[in-house]
């Protein structure tokens, strides 16, 4: 039972305690909410960048460069706000400059490197709001030392550029972060970014041993003279909260020359169900070398893994971990790592030549939610779950397993905080095609939402910050500072305890909030 690779499923494989709280003042003094003097900024830029690099809402390209990397419809729409500016720099010192001028004369900026936020807070403000983009898309440069397994990438390359120069340079060196090759690196890596290798090497900021930032004076920062504090928080405290990462250092990782794939379908008549059930308590518990995780839609379910072997060696395994799925040797699929960077999100038509592509066919309208489950979900409640997948205009779940070395690190370690005693992460996906109105979707997916809630965590609800949902909440400004109080709303249920720390850098190294949007990290000021 394998249907054909829809639009659907495309889209989906791209895409509080007490102990929390804290107590809250405020700085004497901070920026002042000025009406920002706009030829000023732009005269104060092109001193320091090409008016080549730069677009006004009067320039004939404007439209087109906003949209380059829009993916999600929804905000393709004159109703949005969209920036003032947008600057393509091309080297650290136009950052720099624009950050500077910005400061200046009271111009906030906005940062894009790929443009999957799903709120689409890299490009557009969910209110009335004047501010610049600084678009990525031109920093891109990759460079890999192969003696010492290391790269340093831009944050405005994607993980399709990582995957590709890296497998180009050696089969047996990879680099772990999410499935979708059009993710933009500074996006992903700022909210912590997890992929088909998180039960072996963790997520990708786990592997992130420097980075290159322009803060919020216009300065430009490494490890050593950001500190640790100020590295800990980029390295997954969610984007446009603490400075511009211009470039990231990584660690790369081993591989095998060959690893194994599968894609295996199980409709509902097949046992679905009873297949779930035990693969939530099996896929945690599995060697590290291998992720199945799932995607389940209508009736169906499909069990996807990566196996960092041969089909030879998987088969026994799942034979003696997991004999109900039923694999067998005619599932199985081997190639290189680098050629399954490439399967899995695009499937077997695709070449590695696809993961260079910075475009997308997806056109399509999207709202996404997530939670974390800790405890097996019964049998009985999977059965109610798929009558919400079989509902008219439903979505889809994609669930991820945790367990080895993803919940082997502490919660502590960066401010990704879904770790320890996690069995699941759940993804859930709500796509439409025609007008940005439509409601029906929108509402299954705040429905499926409120079905789940106990059957998941708590105290807080835990959700990822790389599926952003302004839901969630967001922040309320107060003398031109996000407030700690509105923050906390929403910014527990991402970090949990970590957010408190979170706020304090925050105060430290943007204490008048330059860099904010409706879900950046707020200060929080002794």
């Amino acid at each position: 039972m394998a249907p054909p690779r829809s639009l659907a499923l495309a889209l989906l494989l791209c895409a509080l305690s007490a102990s929390c709280h804290a107590s809250i003042s405020y700085p004497p003094s901070a920026m002042p909410a000025a009406a920002p003097a706009k030829d000023d900024f732009l005269s104060c830029l092109t001193k320091s960048v090409s008016p080549r690099l730069l677009y006004t809402k009067s320039s004939p390209a404007y439209g087109s460069i906003w949209a380059s990397t829009v993916r999600n419809l929804k905000f393709d729409s004159d109703k949005t706000v969209k920036p003032l500016y947008i600057i393509t720099p091309t080297e650290a010192a136009h950052i720099q400059a624009t950050v500077a001028c910005g400061r200046k004369h009271g111009m906030r900026v906005r940062v894009r490197s790929g443009g999957h936020d799903y709120e689409g807070l890299s490009y557009r403000s969910a209110k009335p709001e004047t501010f610049a983009v600084v678009d990525m898309s031109m920093m891109r440069h990759l460079s890999i030392n192969g003696r010492n397994a290391t790269a340093w990438v831009d944050s405005g390359a994607q993980l399709g550029d990582i995957y590709y120069f890296t497998g180009k340079y050696t089969p047996r060196l990879a680099f772990p972060a999410g499935v979708c090759s059009t993710i933009g690196v500074g996006g992903h890596f700022s909210g912590g970014g997890f992929g088909m290798m998180l039960r072996k090497h963790g997520i990708a900021v786990d592997n992130v041993i420097d980075a290159k930032v322009v803060d919020a004076n216009g300065i430009l920062l490494d490890r050593k003279s950001m500190g640790e504090d100020y590295f800990w928080a980029i390295r997954g405290g969610g984007g446009e909260s603490f400075g511009i990462v211009v470039s990231w250092q990584l660690k790369l990782v081993p591989v095998p020359p060959k690893v194994t794939v599968f894609q295996v379908y199980r409709g509902l008549k097949d046992g679905a169900i009873d297949l779930i059930t035990k693969w939530q308590q099996v896929a945690p518990s599995l060697p590290e070398d291998l992720m199945i995780r799932i995607m389940a839609m209508g009736d169906t379910a499909m069990f996807e893994a990566l196996f960092l072997g041969t089909c030879k060696d998987l088969l026994p395994l799942m034979g003696s971990r997991f004999p109900e799925l039923g694999v067998k040797q005619a599932d199985c699929k081997e190639m290189s790592w680098v050629q399954s960077t490439a399967y899995i999100p695009m499937g077997a038509s695709a070449t590695v030549n696809d993961l260079l592509n910075r475009t997308s066919n997806i056109k399509a309208f999207g709202k996404y939610k997530s939670d974390y489950v800790k405890d097996p979900i019964p049998k009985a409640v999977w059965e109610k779950i798929y009558t919400w997948l079989a509902k008219p205009g439903a979505g889809i779940m994609i669930m991820d397993p945790y367990g080895a070395k993803i919940s082997s690190i502490p919660d502590r370690a960066t401010p990704f905080p879904h770790r320890q005693g996690m069995l699941f992460n759940i993804q859930y996906v709500s796509y439409w095609s025609g007008e940005a109105g439509s409601a029906a979707p929108t509402q299954w997916s705040r429905d499926m939402y409120a079905f789940m809630e106990p059957y998941v965590t708590k105290n807080p609800r835990q959700a990822y910050v790389n599926y952003r949902d302004l839901d969630l909440g967001v922040n309320q400004v107060v003398g031109d500072i996000s407030t700690y109080e509105s923050g906390r709303v929403w910014g527990e249920k991402y970090f949990k305890c970590n957010f408190e720390r979170l706020a304090r850098i925050k105060a430290k190294v943007d204490p008048t909030d330059y860099f904010r949007n409706e879900q950046s990290i707020p200060p929080l000021f002794k």
